[in-house]
């Protein structure tokens, strides 16, 4: 089971564009875009556990230069 998630990011004042496209980088990212409002990029993962999404934000998005939050946001079937 493919586990789906959205990561809010904020970044440093200027540096939405430079995480978009590292995040677009890493293994499990399907798209990482810049959005305006309270949040600079979206990204959209997957990955094959909960344990293993989490090792993706906290081990690869979180270690990026220029981001200073970021928020996930697991996909539910409702």
């Amino acid at each position: 089971m493919t586990v789906h998630a959205y990561v809010l990011i904020q970044t440093d004042v200027g540096k939405a564009a430079q995480v978009a496209q590292q995040v677009n980088g890493i293994e499990g990212i399907v798209a990482a875009e810049g959005v305006t409002g309270p949040y600079d990029v979206i990204a959209r993962a997957e990955a094959p556990s909960m344990n293993d999404l989490g090792r993706m934000v906290v081990r690869d998005i979180q270690q990026i230069e220029g981001i200073t939050r970021t928020i996930t946001c697991p996909v539910v079937k409702i």
